[in-house]
This record gives C-alpha cells, structure tokens and sequence, in this order.
C-alpha cells in the first residue's frame, strides 16, 4: 500500500513538473513560406496581402517569399512595398530556385523587405524604367523625371534598411544587375542559401534591416520553428496564367478578331460570343484588376450574356457563355489565393457550390423563363381592329356594294373592294380598314 502511495505521488509530482500542453504549443514557432512567380500585377499585391494576413494571423516569426519575377506594373509594386513595410510580420524576400531572377519591380519589392536572401545562380537588378518597345525591337526608354522618380524612391528604400545606396542607384540609373555573390559583397542582400533550411539555420540571430510595424528591428529566431507553405488557390494559379505577357496579348488580339468577325457574320453569335470571352480575359490578364475587379466584370459579363439569350435566343450559346462567365467571376469575386478568402475557407466552400447552383438557376432562368417573357410581348396582339386584315368574315347582308359581314362573332359594316355584289352568305377576305368600315374581297369558293 504504501508503495503504491508513493508511485502515484512520484507520478503527481512528475505531472506537476511538466510544461502545460498549451506552452508546448506556443514554444512551437512557425514560419510560413510562399511564392510569387511571374509578372507582378495587382493579383500579385492581392496574393502578398493573403500570405501577410495568414502569417499575421497565426502571429508567425516570419514570412518567406520566394521570388521569381521579371518586373511589373509600378503601382502594383508600390503597394506591395506598403504591405512589406506595415506588416506585423517580417517579410524574408528570397530569390529561388536556381535560375530565379528578381528584376525591375521586383528588385524594389525585394529592398522594401525585412531581409533579403538569394540561392545560388540568381540575379537581382536591372531597374530602369522603360514605357515599352519600339517596332525594331528597341527600349523606349522613360524621360528623365520619371527616371529621376524611381531613382529616388530606389534610394529611399535602401537607406531605410541600411543596404548600399550607391548600388541602389545603379540599379535604376545604369540597369545594373547582381550575382548572389556580388550582391552579398555589396552589401544589398544579407544571405546566400541553397534552400529554406539552409536560409533559416543561417538567418537565424540576424537583425532585421527594415522596422517591423509596432515592433521596431527585431532579431530573428528561427530555433524550433516549423516551416509551413502556403499554395497558391486555383483561382490565382488561373490569372498568373492569364497574366503571362505573351497569353494575355494573344487573348486580346484573338477576342478582338473574334468580335469583328462576328458583326461582319451575323447571325451565327459563336466568334462575337467567344471573341468578348477572350478579349475580357485578356483585359483580366494585363493585370489593371484585383480579384474584387476582375470578379466582377466576369459576373457583369456573365448577365449580359443571359440578358442577350433572353433577347436573341441561340439555343443555349450565351446562356453557357454567361454560366462559365458568371461562375468564373464568383469564385474570383470571393476566392483569395493563399488559403485567405474574403470569407473564411469554410464558408467559401458552401459558397462555392451556391455560387455554381446560383449561376445554373440564372441560366435557365434566362434560357426559358425571360425567353418566353420576352416573346410573349413581341408577339402581335390578337384584339383591336387592326389585326382584322387578312381575316376570313362572312356576309349577313348582302354587300351592294356595302352591307354587313360577321367576322370573330362580331358584325361589321363592310363594302366590296371592287364594288360588286356579294350576296349573304359568302366568305369574304378583310383586306383594308376605313374607319369602323371594313373592305373586302371575295374568297373564291367562298360558299
């Protein structure tokens, strides 16, 4: 007895000793990794927005992006940069894979975060503002006070996070771009690492070089930290694609030829019906829309395609096209990438099924309800004096050339067109009115 006494007060106090399940929890820190590939657009400022919130909401130690980008639109840029600075979260930019560039924008994205890393076989660089190509093929280069502008803000950047000025400038002014190594030597980036592990174990200790919003410069500490991804929703992977330069000017062009070709033919509605799908999808592409945006034209378009169904029936073409414009612009309506929705992902996932049940019952609604709707105030009234021509009367008195003639079980006064007579009981054709008298012509075999 008295040594099951003391076994089960060894084991209290062993209990007692152990750390509450809830402080184990919280000594387990994580570290979310995400990745921005491609063109930066305002999907992309959306898509950083997503990872920012998940991260600070699970109040990670820190956010790594991994960065492959050729540049992009400068005011997406510019609110990427604002995110990165008023995260709660320091935000790592990592250039990777091998082979990764973070060029023009995203050299800006990249001086703007908490610290930089860059895996071997990379560049960064080449910032210099340009407003397109001209026909052979060469830059057009921006005018100075744009130039000026970027090289300013460049500048800003890196003197807020202590990293080579002069650099900086080069980037802009000169186009320069830098190797992992020479970046490293040039103090504009902190790391060089093969791999997250490999940029973890070497960050870890390391200051950041940017203030973190409310918490100042903090020191990293990546000991016992778990490494969760964050994947890129559907509905992002479909306007990276549609972002690509190459797809989305193939889109425009095709939709463009597509509307042209379908007023020169009318009547067929299939190259005016895809030809403004791929021209909005092409738009889509360019990157001037956010999801909230690019969502809601999608739905827009989708109704004037049932509005068109219910006009110009087409036996189910615009009603397919307005569904799969309709349910496309939903999903990106509510759907963020990143596992972030404008609604949490449980109630999106109801949402999703009622948005593609909500766009079937739109469809047939159109397709069948508002079609008869329509057709029925086209058709001609069947009342009134003047849908009496061309009906079949007979005579009651005989017409001499005037009488009266029974027609729809009314009695009429009638005359003969050409002034005969046509006795009582003949079938008589209304063929004009003249006033409330009506002229007819006899039907032959009329008795």
């Amino acid at each position: 007895m008295r040594l099951m006494r003391r076994a089960l007060l060894i084991v209290l106090i062993a209990l007692l000793l152990l750390p509450p399940v809830s402080a184990q929890r919280e000594a387990q820190k994580v570290v979310y990794v995400g990745k921005i590939d491609g063109t930066i657009t305002q999907y992309t400022a959306d898509q950083f927005a997503s990872y920012i919130k998940t991260a600070e909401e699970h109040n990670a130690e820190a956010l790594i992006i991994e960065l492959n980008t050729p540049g992009g639109q400068g005011d997406a840029m510019m609110r990427i940069v604002s995110l990165i600075q008023n995260s709660t979260v320091p935000v790592i930019i990592y250039v990777y894979p091998r082979g990764a560039i973070a060029a023009s924008a995203g050299t800006y994205i990249a001086m703007a975060s908490h610290l930089i890393a860059m895996a071997p076989g990379t560049s960064i660089g080449a910032c210099e503002p340009i407003l397109g190509y001209a026909a052979n093929g060469s830059i057009i280069r921006a005018p100075a006070k744009i130039r000026n502008f970027y090289t300013a803000y460049m500048r800003s950047l890196a003197e807020e996070s202590g990293r080579n000025v002069t650099a900086a400038e080069k980037f802009v002014m000169e186009d320069l771009s830098l190797t992992p190594e020479e970046a490293l030597k040039a103090h504009v980036i902190e790391v060089i690492a093969d791999s997250v592990p490999d940029l973890l174990r070497k960050a870890n200790g390391m200051r950041t070089k940017v203030p973190v919003a409310g918490k100042g410069y903090i020191t990293f500490n990546f000991t016992n930290v778990k490494v969760e991804e964050l994947s890129p929703s559907l509905s992002y992977r479909i306007v990276t694609f549609l972002a690509n330069p190459a797809v989305s000017y193939l889109l425009f062009v095709v939709g463009m030829l597509g509307l042209v070709f379908g007023f020169l033919t009318p009547g067929w509605h299939v190259p005016e019906t895809l030809g403004a799908i791929l021209l909005v999808l092409g738009v889509i592409g360019m990157g001037y829309f956010g999801y909230n945006d690019a969502g809601l034209v999608l739905v827009i378009l989708g109704m004037i395609f049932f509005i068109a169904e219910a006009l110009t029936p087409t036996f189910g073409l615009f009603t397919i096209a307005g569904l799969v414009s309709f349910v496309l612009g939903g999903l990106l309506l509510f759907g963020k990438g990143g596992g972030v929705y404008l609604v949490n992902s449980s109630t999106f996932e109801t949402l999703r099924i009622a948005i593609i049940v909500t766009g079937i019952l739109l469809a047939l609604f159109f397709l069948f309800g508002m079609a008869a709707v329509v057709r029925a105030h086209r058709r001609k009234p069947e009342t009134g004096k003047e849908e009496l021509i061309g009906e079949i009367g007979k005579v009651v008195e005989d017409l001499t050339p005037e009488g009266v003639i029974k027609v729809r079980g009314e009695l009429w006064k009638a005359i003969s067109k050409d002034g005969s007579t046509i006795k009582a009981g003949e079938r008589v054709r209304v063929v004009e009115m003249r006033g409330l008298t009506l002229v007819v012509e006899k039907v032959r075999g009329g008795n």
